[in-house]
């Protein structure tokens, strides 16, 4: 069924006649009068008996009528709704699992204030994982770090990480390459913290031996409290950590210790509601770049890493 018929079909009944729906629709009779024609053709019943000049519903037409009413309704309001330049509906948002656990919840809460009409579904990945979940429609937007290509994705700054590699307690500065563990604790491949990591190894001229992979921060910092090898990680996943008695924390150069966490989309694919949250994360990185201007200079214990 089109749904211009329908229109026509409810005019002339809701204005009891050919010629005045023809008048309220701007229309001449002999289209209104053929496109009624159509309809009953095409759905194989009559829906009117006529009387001369009058008509009257048929049941089929007093069946359809009731259907009409709520199928031009339900197209109004999905016309009102992607026209609608106001957040609601379903959000369906991925983040990496630290920036879930430690930077999303003021942001979440904030945009839950100003758009309660938003439903949102939130998931965990790494960056391949959730690149891969918006291409195949299965969410609008993600929080990642180092963001693939830019072919098919757009992105807007949200966060600046610092990374530090841990290690136990009482291990000696990961400097000279003989000192360099062989062994890693990281997320599964398609973390782009353990891609860090590697390509730390690589520009000192050697590999892991071996690989740990853990699903969780807390694992991964008791294995490394645990002397099973080391790890690298964002420096505010640490105030999580209860046991840092456990563990040391070794600083990167200035070169290696930021990574930029970016919010993407599909390209071309912007919606009121990612729009909406990128910009409550740019207000957040304004907020977070005028405290740490007027912060005093704070001294570390920390270890720095040799080159």
């Amino acid at each position: 069924m089109d749904l211009t018929d329908l229109r026509i079909f409810n005019a002339v009944v809701r204005a009891g006649g050919i010629t005045r729906a023809a008048e309220k629709l701007h229309r001449v009779q002999s289209n209104v009068t053929t496109r009624i024609h159509q309809l009953e053709q095409n759905l194989g019943v009559s829906l009117f008996i006529r009387e001369g000049k009058r008509l009257h519903l048929t049941p089929a037409g007093h069946l359809l009528i009731d259907y009409a009413d709520r199928l031009l309704a339900l197209a109004d309001d999905a016309r009102n709704a992607v026209q609608d330049s106001r957040p609601r509906g379903l959000f369906r948002l991925g983040a990496m699992e630290s920036i879930a656990a430690i930077r999303l919840p003021k942001a979440l809460a904030e945009f839950h204030r100003r758009y309660p009409e938003v439903t949102l579904q939130l998931r965990t990945g790494n960056t391949q994982q959730l690149a891969s979940a918006i291409l195949a429609g299965e969410l609008d937007a993600a929080l990642v770090a180092e963001p693939p290509a830019e072919g098919q994705f757009e992105k807007a700054p949200a966060f600046i990480e610092e990374l530090v590699i841990v290690a136990a307690a009482g291990h000696p500065a990961i400097g000279k390459r003989s000192s360099i563990p062989r062994t890693i604790i990281a997320f599964e491949q398609g973390c782009a913290y353990r891609k860090r990591l590697e390509e730390w190894y690589a520009v000192r001229g050697v590999m892991p031996e071996h690989a740990i992979e853990l699903n969780s921060y807390h694992s991964m910092l008791g294995c490394v409290g645990a002397r099973m090898g080391i790890a690298l990680l964002p420096k505010s996943v640490l105030a999580t950590f209860s046991a840092n008695a456990e563990i040391s924390v070794h600083n990167l150069t200035s070169k290696e210790n930021r990574i930029a966490i970016v919010l993407i989309w599909r390209k071309g694919a912007r919606s009121p509601k990612t729009e909406a949250f990128r910009q409550i994360l740019s207000e957040g990185r304004v907020k977070s770049s005028a405290k740490t201007a007027v912060a005093a200079p704070k001294s570390s214990t920390a270890m720095k890493l040799g080159t």
